[in-house]
């Protein structure tokens, strides 16, 4: 699922292996690199769920414009994940609606 040598614009370089965490499940992916293309590396296409019909949503626009990609991260909800970058032990959930409510200090 990852583009490793493309024909126009070579190599990419990737940052150290890391582990994350997605909806309980155990994934890997390269640190620094956007948390929504280590999700689609592991075969995650839906982010959230709308809060009005319910329906999947996945990477849309993939440069932080629309909303369609956001998710829990870190206890923190609507996390734009294709600008997002990917660390070592992220906790990653799919947003259902506005998401979990944060307590602000």
């Amino acid at each position: 699922m990852r583009i490793d040598d493309h024909p126009i614009l070579g190599t990419f370089e990737k940052g150290q292996k890391v582990s994350f965490v997605f909806d309980d499940k155990a994934m890997e992916g390269f640190e620094g690199e956007p948390i929504a293309v280590a999700l689609r590396s592991n075969g995650v296409k839906i982010h959230r769920y709308t809060m009005r019909r319910n329906q999947p949503r996945g990477i849309f626009c993939a440069i932080g414009r629309c909303t369609d990609c956001i998710m829990v991260v870190d206890g923190t909800p609507n996390v734009r994940t294709c600008v997002e970058p990917l660390q070592k032990g992220s906790v990653i959930q799919t947003q259902v609606g506005a998401g979990p409510e944060v307590t602000r200090k």
